[in-house]
Protein backbone atom coordinates (compact mmCIF):
# COMPACT_ATOMS: atom_id res chain seq x y z
CA UNK A 1 0.00 0.00 0.00
CA UNK A 2 2.95 2.50 0.99
CA UNK A 3 4.79 1.71 -2.33
CA UNK A 4 1.02 2.57 -4.66
CA UNK A 5 1.13 6.20 -2.55
CA UNK A 6 4.09 6.93 -3.62
CA UNK A 7 3.75 5.87 -7.07
CA UNK A 8 0.48 8.10 -7.18
CA UNK A 9 1.88 11.13 -5.56
CA UNK A 10 4.96 10.98 -8.12
CA UNK A 11 2.14 11.12 -10.80
CA UNK A 12 1.54 14.94 -9.78
CA UNK A 13 4.42 15.77 -8.61
CA UNK A 14 8.17 14.59 -7.08
CA UNK A 15 8.46 16.98 -4.28
CA UNK A 16 7.44 15.04 -0.44
CA UNK A 17 3.91 14.93 -0.23
CA UNK A 18 2.18 18.10 0.64
CA UNK A 19 0.73 18.72 4.61
CA UNK A 20 -3.02 17.80 5.27
CA UNK A 21 -5.25 20.95 4.32
CA UNK A 22 -8.28 21.39 7.29
CA UNK A 23 -11.62 20.66 5.79
CA UNK A 24 -13.75 23.82 4.60
CA UNK A 25 -16.74 23.07 5.55
CA UNK A 26 -18.16 26.25 3.51
CA UNK A 27 -17.87 24.10 0.07
CA UNK A 28 -17.95 20.84 1.73
CA UNK A 29 -19.69 18.17 -0.48
CA UNK A 30 -19.44 19.75 -3.56
CA UNK A 31 -19.43 17.45 -6.06
CA UNK A 32 -16.72 18.03 -8.49
CA UNK A 33 -16.25 15.84 -11.74
CA UNK A 34 -12.56 14.73 -13.23
CA UNK A 35 -11.95 13.96 -16.44
CA UNK A 36 -8.50 12.73 -17.32
CA UNK A 37 -7.27 9.43 -18.87
CA UNK A 38 -4.71 8.55 -16.86
CA UNK A 39 -6.00 5.98 -14.36
CA UNK A 40 -3.70 6.37 -11.94
CA UNK A 41 -4.38 10.14 -11.66
CA UNK A 42 -8.31 9.61 -11.22
CA UNK A 43 -7.74 8.03 -8.90
CA UNK A 44 -5.17 9.93 -6.48
CA UNK A 45 -7.71 12.55 -7.47
CA UNK A 46 -10.94 10.83 -6.44
CA UNK A 47 -9.49 9.71 -3.05
CA UNK A 48 -7.63 13.00 -2.25
CA UNK A 49 -10.93 14.91 -2.83
CA UNK A 50 -13.23 13.01 -1.46
CA UNK A 51 -10.92 12.72 2.35
CA UNK A 52 -11.10 16.87 1.76
CA UNK A 53 -15.40 16.63 1.81
CA UNK A 54 -15.96 16.16 -1.53
CA UNK A 55 -17.95 14.35 -3.78
CA UNK A 56 -16.39 13.06 -6.83
CA UNK A 57 -17.52 11.19 -10.32
CA UNK A 58 -14.27 10.56 -12.63
CA UNK A 59 -14.68 10.02 -16.40
CA UNK A 60 -11.54 8.46 -18.60
CA UNK A 61 -12.39 10.74 -21.65
CA UNK A 62 -14.52 13.72 -22.92
CA UNK A 63 -17.17 11.45 -24.05
CA UNK A 64 -17.55 10.13 -20.96
CA UNK A 65 -17.80 13.14 -19.26
CA UNK A 66 -20.45 14.29 -21.46
CA UNK A 67 -22.79 10.99 -20.50
CA UNK A 68 -21.95 12.11 -17.05
CA UNK A 69 -23.16 15.47 -17.47
CA UNK A 70 -26.18 14.00 -19.50
CA UNK A 71 -27.75 12.99 -15.96
CA UNK A 72 -26.47 15.07 -13.31
CA UNK A 73 -24.99 18.62 -12.72
CA UNK A 74 -21.78 19.06 -10.69
CA UNK A 75 -20.17 22.05 -9.06
CA UNK A 76 -17.09 22.06 -10.46
CA UNK A 77 -14.81 19.88 -13.33
CA UNK A 78 -11.73 19.37 -12.96
CA UNK A 79 -10.54 18.29 -16.99
CA UNK A 80 -6.97 17.36 -18.29
CA UNK A 81 -6.38 19.24 -21.66
CA UNK A 82 -4.14 16.45 -23.81
CA UNK A 83 -6.81 13.40 -24.21
CA UNK A 84 -7.10 11.13 -26.80
CA UNK A 85 -9.85 12.35 -29.21
CA UNK A 86 -12.00 15.38 -27.96
CA UNK A 87 -9.54 17.40 -26.01
CA UNK A 88 -9.85 19.55 -23.09
CA UNK A 89 -9.65 22.88 -24.29
CA UNK A 90 -12.61 21.65 -27.38
CA UNK A 91 -14.56 20.12 -24.38
CA UNK A 92 -14.44 23.65 -22.31
CA UNK A 93 -15.27 25.77 -25.39
CA UNK A 94 -18.29 23.66 -26.47
CA UNK A 95 -19.42 23.44 -22.43
CA UNK A 96 -19.01 27.13 -22.62
CA UNK A 97 -21.20 27.68 -25.66
CA UNK A 98 -24.19 25.58 -24.65
CA UNK A 99 -24.27 27.70 -21.41
CA UNK A 100 -22.34 25.81 -18.72
CA UNK A 101 -21.25 28.28 -16.26
CA UNK A 102 -19.97 26.41 -13.49
CA UNK A 103 -16.23 26.34 -12.94
CA UNK A 104 -13.77 24.90 -14.82
CA UNK A 105 -9.86 24.07 -13.71
CA UNK A 106 -7.94 22.63 -17.11
CA UNK A 107 -4.79 20.43 -15.94
CA UNK A 108 -1.96 20.03 -18.53
CA UNK A 109 1.59 18.89 -18.92
CA UNK A 110 2.41 21.95 -20.95
CA UNK A 111 2.94 25.00 -18.81
CA UNK A 112 4.06 27.42 -21.18
CA UNK A 113 1.91 31.16 -21.00
CA UNK A 114 0.77 30.74 -24.60
CA UNK A 115 -0.90 27.16 -23.47
CA UNK A 116 -2.54 29.09 -20.50
CA UNK A 117 -3.68 32.03 -22.84
CA UNK A 118 -5.48 29.29 -25.36
CA UNK A 119 -7.00 28.15 -21.91
CA UNK A 120 -8.38 31.07 -20.67
CA UNK A 121 -9.50 31.99 -24.13
CA UNK A 122 -11.28 28.65 -24.59
CA UNK A 123 -12.99 29.36 -21.08
CA UNK A 124 -11.60 27.70 -18.46
CA UNK A 125 -11.31 29.58 -15.09
CA UNK A 126 -8.27 28.02 -13.93
CA UNK A 127 -5.37 26.24 -15.31
CA UNK A 128 -2.71 24.31 -13.53
CA UNK A 129 0.13 22.81 -14.92
CA UNK A 130 1.73 19.22 -14.78
CA UNK A 131 3.50 17.75 -12.25
CA UNK A 132 1.34 19.65 -9.38
CA UNK A 133 0.76 19.57 -5.53
CA UNK A 134 -2.54 18.16 -4.65
CA UNK A 135 -2.87 20.88 -2.13
CA UNK A 136 -2.78 23.49 -4.89
CA UNK A 137 -5.31 22.14 -6.82
CA UNK A 138 -7.48 21.50 -3.78
CA UNK A 139 -7.02 25.48 -2.47
CA UNK A 140 -7.69 26.74 -5.91
CA UNK A 141 -11.21 24.57 -6.55
CA UNK A 142 -11.98 26.06 -2.97
CA UNK A 143 -11.65 29.44 -4.16
CA UNK A 144 -13.83 29.06 -7.17
CA UNK A 145 -16.03 27.02 -5.77
CA UNK A 146 -16.36 29.69 -2.41
CA UNK A 147 -16.94 32.44 -5.39
CA UNK A 148 -20.06 30.92 -5.79
CA UNK A 149 -21.18 30.89 -2.34
CA UNK A 150 -23.50 34.08 -1.40
CA UNK A 151 -21.76 35.98 1.84
CA UNK A 152 -22.34 38.86 3.69
CA UNK A 153 -21.56 42.38 2.11
CA UNK A 154 -18.44 44.66 3.57
CA UNK A 155 -19.80 47.76 4.41
CA UNK A 156 -16.86 50.04 2.77
CA UNK A 157 -17.48 48.46 -0.52
CA UNK A 158 -20.59 49.51 -2.56
CA UNK A 159 -22.17 47.82 -5.66
CA UNK A 160 -20.77 49.27 -8.77
CA UNK A 161 -23.67 50.06 -11.63
CA UNK A 162 -23.04 49.35 -15.14
CA UNK A 163 -26.14 50.09 -17.57
CA UNK A 164 -28.34 47.07 -17.00
CA UNK A 165 -25.72 45.35 -14.77
CA UNK A 166 -24.69 45.45 -10.94
CA UNK A 167 -21.63 43.74 -9.80
CA UNK A 168 -21.18 43.52 -5.77
CA UNK A 169 -17.30 43.35 -5.25
CA UNK A 170 -17.70 42.22 -1.87
CA UNK A 171 -19.54 39.06 -3.09
CA UNK A 172 -18.02 38.80 -6.73
CA UNK A 173 -21.67 38.18 -7.87
CA UNK A 174 -22.52 40.37 -11.39
CA UNK A 175 -25.93 40.13 -11.78
CA UNK A 176 -28.43 40.93 -14.79
CA UNK A 177 -32.17 41.62 -15.19
CA UNK A 178 -32.75 37.72 -15.21
CA UNK A 179 -30.47 37.36 -12.03
CA UNK A 180 -26.39 36.50 -11.77
CA UNK A 181 -24.61 36.21 -14.80
CA UNK A 182 -21.56 33.53 -14.40
CA UNK A 183 -18.32 35.13 -14.27
CA UNK A 184 -15.07 32.69 -14.56
CA UNK A 185 -12.41 33.41 -11.33
CA UNK A 186 -10.29 35.56 -13.33
CA UNK A 187 -13.27 38.25 -14.78
CA UNK A 188 -14.33 38.23 -11.64
CA UNK A 189 -10.94 39.45 -10.08
CA UNK A 190 -10.40 41.69 -13.07
CA UNK A 191 -14.28 43.04 -12.32
CA UNK A 192 -13.78 43.51 -8.59
CA UNK A 193 -9.39 44.84 -8.82
CA UNK A 194 -11.57 47.32 -11.27
CA UNK A 195 -14.45 47.93 -9.45
CA UNK A 196 -12.62 49.17 -5.70
CA UNK A 197 -10.72 51.80 -8.18
CA UNK A 198 -13.37 53.45 -10.48
CA UNK A 199 -12.60 56.31 -12.58
CA UNK A 200 -9.13 55.43 -12.12
CA UNK A 201 -6.60 53.99 -15.11
CA UNK A 202 -4.76 50.45 -13.66
CA UNK A 203 -1.96 49.66 -15.71
CA UNK A 204 -1.78 45.87 -16.86
CA UNK A 205 0.95 45.18 -14.77
CA UNK A 206 -1.86 46.47 -11.71
CA UNK A 207 -3.82 43.99 -12.97
CA UNK A 208 -1.79 41.02 -13.65
CA UNK A 209 -0.67 41.05 -10.18
CA UNK A 210 -4.72 41.34 -8.92
CA UNK A 211 -5.08 38.35 -11.09
CA UNK A 212 -2.41 36.64 -9.88
CA UNK A 213 -1.06 36.36 -13.80
CA UNK A 214 2.19 37.85 -13.77
CA UNK A 215 3.70 34.90 -15.00
CA UNK A 216 1.48 34.91 -18.38
CA UNK A 217 2.01 38.48 -19.43
CA UNK A 218 0.16 41.25 -20.35
CA UNK A 219 -1.60 39.44 -23.35
CA UNK A 220 -3.73 37.29 -20.36
CA UNK A 221 -4.52 40.75 -18.96
CA UNK A 222 -6.20 41.45 -22.31
CA UNK A 223 -7.85 38.45 -23.22
CA UNK A 224 -9.48 38.79 -19.83
CA UNK A 225 -10.69 42.06 -20.57
CA UNK A 226 -11.86 40.81 -23.93
CA UNK A 227 -14.18 38.19 -21.71
CA UNK A 228 -15.61 40.63 -19.62
CA UNK A 229 -16.60 43.21 -21.78
CA UNK A 230 -18.68 40.45 -23.18
CA UNK A 231 -20.30 40.26 -19.86
CA UNK A 232 -20.85 43.92 -19.11
CA UNK A 233 -21.02 45.79 -22.00
CA UNK A 234 -24.00 46.53 -24.62
CA UNK A 235 -21.69 46.20 -27.47
CA UNK A 236 -18.59 45.02 -26.92
CA UNK A 237 -16.78 46.27 -29.37
CA UNK A 238 -17.78 49.84 -28.27
CA UNK A 239 -16.97 49.90 -24.57
CA UNK A 240 -19.31 52.29 -22.34
CA UNK A 241 -18.02 51.34 -19.21
CA UNK A 242 -14.42 49.28 -19.59
CA UNK A 243 -12.07 51.61 -21.66
CA UNK A 244 -8.41 51.09 -22.82
CA UNK A 245 -6.34 54.12 -22.34
CA UNK A 246 -4.07 53.34 -25.15
CA UNK A 247 -0.21 53.30 -23.22
CA UNK A 248 -1.60 53.23 -19.75
CA UNK A 249 -3.81 50.65 -19.06
CA UNK A 250 -7.72 50.03 -18.17
CA UNK A 251 -10.46 51.95 -16.61
CA UNK A 252 -13.73 51.18 -15.23
CA UNK A 253 -16.51 54.11 -15.48
CA UNK A 254 -19.39 53.24 -13.66
CA UNK A 255 -23.39 54.62 -14.97
CA UNK A 256 -26.24 53.98 -16.50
Amino acid sequence: MANEQAGDRSVLDERPAPFQVARDESVSGAHVLVVDDDPRLRRLLQRYLVEHGFRVTASASALEARQALGFMLPDAIVLDVTMPGETGLELTRALRTQGLDIPILLLTARGEPEDRITGLEAGADDYLGKPFEPRELLLRLKAHLRRLTPSAPADNLRVVRLGMVEFDPARGVLTGENGPVHLTGGEAALLAALSRRPNEVLSREEIAVALDMTEIGERAVDVQVTRLRRRIEPDPREPRYLHTIRGKGYVLKPGF
